[in-house]
Order: structure tokens, then C-alpha cells, then sequence
């Protein structure tokens, strides 16, 4: 895992966590931004704070540290700063994008959920100011037993709950049901998985690979998983100019949970993931486009 997590906890504030539901294999935890000294919300700092990850987020790990070992051994920053310069370049400009979000579960999953992320799609585009058609990442864990459970990511930022709870788990449903075969939407990614999984460490790597060879019998010890993240518009924020206390916000948020946990829950039945292991994290926003338009802006990809 990459980052400090505490550094999470000055821009989004738990409300809940591990919340389950029966007959279904769910945790959903929900996140809200936090409100600084002053009662406001800061999503300027939030998508500063984001910005400030895209390097670890978008270069895999083993050119993050190839670059730093070059700079120590130079005593130079010239190699880092070129990666970050690179990163910046691989996020689109495009008004509609959903790269925030991606970045956003990137920081839950590896900060909050423990999960290292072992394939990130940023590195696969071919063209930065288009998207990579595949899953928004691919995170990792293994269980005591040694079973490599391999969660899919998918990331959804819409203006309401509803939209964006329904698209975020109408798109992570194939790369979880599908059969094992050609073709199916997992199979890209798992083929770039055997061949780019990535985690620094050569050896732990390396066996993390035999998981993904068809030909070795640790393939069968592969669980697919999934961590989708929904951000959404809700209307309990402070307006511009206006404060309010946190606890207010977190009561907010509190009590609109019930019905995203609804939602979710009807989501999942819907596309039959009922005994899927799925984490599940909620962050509700001032405004899914104002969180658009200041990643963007704070990226250096709008004036």
C-alpha cells in the first residue's frame, strides 16, 4: 500500500462502516467530506489531496521506485518529477470524466480498505484523453487460508444515488458472473494481470503471477471480489458562504443511509451478485459536476 492513511481522515470523515445485509455477501461503508474549522466544505482541498496521490496512483510501483532509486543515487528529484508530469498527462480533460472517482476509490481502497492496488488502467490508455475500457483498477488480498481474492473496481460519480448505485453495479456485475472463457470482459485484464501485476517486491510478485497462469494449479485459488465506489450529489451540505457544524453533516449522512442501503441492496439482487463478496463505499457530495470541474481545474485540465 502506498500513502499515509491518516491523511484520509482531514478530507473525508467515516460515518459508518461494515454495514451488511442479509443474504448477501456486501460491506458497505460510507464516507463524507470532511468540514474544516470554519464549517465549510473544502472540496478544493479534497481534489488537491487527490492530485497530490496521481503519481502512486497512475505509475506502476516498480517505475515509482526505479525513478527514486535514480534520484538517490544523482541526489536529483529530475526522475520523479518527469513521472509526475506523466501522470498528470495520462488524465483526459474530457467535462464528463470519471477519473476523479477512479482516483477516489484508489485512495479508499488502498488508504481505508488495506487492498493494494496491483493493476491500474491509467497505465494501459494508449491515448490520455481517452478511457481505457476495463475495469477501474484491479485491487488484491489473500485470505489466511491462501486463497487470492482479486477485487474488481468500478467507479461511479452521478448526480443522484440512485443513478449512480444502479450504473456502478450494472458495470461491475460482468467481470464477476462471467464464465471462465474467451472472451468474457474479465479475460482482458486477467491476461494483463499475468503479465503486469505489480507490487514492487519481485518475489511476492512473481508468485502472485502463478495465480494468474492458466497452467498452474493456483489459478484455482483465485476468488473474484469486487470494491465499487458511488459518489453523488445530496442536498445536506453547506451553500456557498454558508457554515455548519460536522456533526450535523455526519447526521445527515446518517440518516439518508438507510435508503442508499436500500438501494444497494436492490442493485445487487437485480444483477444476481448476491453471494459476491463486494465492498461497497458511499460518498456523497455537494455536487457530483462541481467535483468534476474541480478535479479538473486542480489537475491543470480546466481554467
Amino acid at each position: 500500500m502506498t500513502g499515509d492513511p491518516e491523511a484520509l481522515d482531514v478530507h473525508l470523515t467515516l460515518v459508518e462502516r461494515d454495514i451488511t445485509i442479509d443474504g448477501q455477501s456486501v460491506k458497505i461503508h460510507c464516507h463524507c467530506l470532511a468540514i474544516d474549522g470554519n464549517g465549510r466544505v473544502q472540496l478544493h482541498r479534497l481534489a488537491q489531496f487527490m492530485r497530490n496521490a496521481a503519481t502512486d496512483y497512475a505509475i506502476p510501483r516498480s517505475k515509482v521506485a526505479e525513478a527514486k532509486a535514480r534520484d538517490s543515487k544523482f541526489n536529483s528529484t529530475d526522475a520523479v518529477a518527469e513521472l509526475v508530469e506523466r501522470a498528470k498527462r495520462s488524465f483526459t480533460d474530457l467535462a464528463t470524466t470519471g477519473e476523479g472517482g477512479e482516483l477516489l476509490l484508489y485512495l479508499l481502497a488502498e488508504r481505508f480498505l488495506k487492498l493494494p492496488q496491483i493493476l491500474c488502467k491509467m497505465d494501459l490508455k494508449t491515448d490520455e484523453k481517452m478511457h481505457y475500457h476495463g475495469a477501474d483498477g484491479v485491487y488484491a488480498g489473500i485470505t489466511p487460508e491462501g486463497v487470492l481474492k482479486l477485487y474488481w473496481g468500478e467507479s461511479k460519480v452521478y448526480a443522484t444515488a440512485g443513478e449512480a448505485i444502479s450504473a456502478c453495479l450494472e458495470s461491475l456485475a460482468p467481470y464477476l458472473l462471467e464464465n471462465e472463457e474467451e472472451g468474457a470482459e474479465r479475460e482482458r485484464d486477467l491476461l494483463l494481470l499475468s503479465d503486469r501485476a505489480d507490487l514492487t517486491d519481485e518475489q511476492l510478485t512473481g508468485a502472485l503471477r502463478k495465480y494468474f497462469d492458466r497452467s498452474s494449479p493456483m489459478s484455482n485459488r483465485v476468488r473474484y471480489c469486487g470494491v465499487a465506489l458511488v459518489g453523488f450529489g445530496v442536498p445536506f451540505y453547506p451553500g456557498e458562504g454558508a457554515t455548519v457544524l460536522a456533526d450535523e453533516i455526519t447526521d445527515a449522512a446518517k440518516a439518508a443511509l438507510s435508503d442508499w442501503v436500500v438501494r444497494i441492496n436492490k442493485g445487487i439482487a437485480k444483477n444476481k451478485l448476491e453471494s459476491l463478496e463486494i465492498e461497497f463505499l458511499c460518498v456523497p457530495l455537494p455536487s457530483a459536476q462541481d467535483f468534476r470541474d474541480v478535479f479538473l481545474k486542480v489537475m491543470g485540465l480546466k481554467t
